[in-house]
């Protein structure tokens, strides 16, 4: 049972930081980024290729902080390519679905074309096997279920606290109203998109060091990663955790006592069952 929690949580942990990227973008600008995946699957790749011997071998805590001036630079040309030519168009949200599919297909294939289709693995920050509560666990999964909260915290103070993260709110309830305030909008955009890559690039290092990296490996965390924002409620960050960490756990008890291709139908069964109670998520409102 405690290895279920274990794995629960850093299953959790792992959404939690994927899924707040999706609602931080779809709270601001109303649109799904289906590039999500692909991004986080491009920190994994830029993490390994800087740290890894087979690279450029510089260590791991230069792969990381790489990883994250990267993800922060690609969210934001991710934004000005495929995102903001629409915005404000007819059908903008079918648009910009399509251009983000297009260019998550573009980076998977050139991660394909650049790194080979053979696994890769990254280097553990932590290695060995720690004992939390008489229960045994690799240290890497400990880092894992104690970085993510802080990592999410940190979000919920610089959206509470910060300049920019209340022009990020401020534009999430009313963008006619936080435009006559004098808010910069595309600049909020821009900021939006750039935080949401490095949350998603934040989690690839961390699926990275657990599991193996592959052009594809973004595709399964963003499915996971739509579930929760949608049984969270759209556009709720408090509720799009809460339901990130429902979900691993769901999933963990449904794959150890069920088994693992009976989990997909469990995950979806849960969350009809909650959109029949509540059509609008967890914590999410009425539109």
């Amino acid at each position: 049972m405690s290895s279920v929690i274990v794995a629960g949580l850093v299953s959790g942990s792992i959404y939690a930081l994927i899924a707040s990227g999706l609602s931080l973008v779809w709270g601001a600008l109303g649109v799904f980024n289906f590039a999500h995946g692909a991004l986080l699957m491009a920190g994994a790749f830029v993490a390994w290729f800087v740290s890894d011997p087979a690279g450029l071998d510089l260590g791991l805590t230069a792969g990381v902080l790489t990883s994250m001036i990267f993800m922060i630079a690609a969210g934001g040309v991710l934004y000005v390519l495929l995102v903001r030519p629409w915005l404000g168009k007819p059908a903008a949200e079918l648009t910009v679905i399509m251009t983000t599919v297009a260019g998550a297909m573009f980076l998977e294939n050139l991660a394909l074309y650049t790194f080979g289709a053979r696994l890769k693995a990254l280097d553990q920050v932590v290695t060995g096997t720690v004992s939390v509560a008489g229960t045994a666990m690799q240290a890497q999964n400990l880092l894992v279920i104690v970085l993510a909260p802080v990592l999410l915290g940190g979000l919920a103070l610089f959206l509470k606290l910060s300049k920019h993260g209340l022009a990020i709110r401020a534009i999430a309830q009313n963008d006619e109203a936080a435009r006559l305030l004098g808010i910069r909008i595309e600049r909020t955009y821009f900021l939006t998109f750039a935080v949401s890559a490095l949350l998603a690039g934040v989690a690839g290092v961390m699926i990275g060091g657990l599991f193996n990296i592959t052009p594809s490996m973004g595709s399964d965390p963003l499915l996971r990663a739509f579930l929760v924002v949608v049984f969270g409620g759209l556009g709720s960050l408090p509720g799009t955790v809460i339901a990130a960490y429902l979900i691993g756990l769901i999933e963990a008890a449904s794959s150890y006592y069920i088994g693992i291709y009976w989990t997909p139908v469990v995950l979806f069964s849960v969350l009809i069952l909650v959109l029949l109670v509540r059509p609008n998520g967890l914590l999410g409102r009425a539109p």
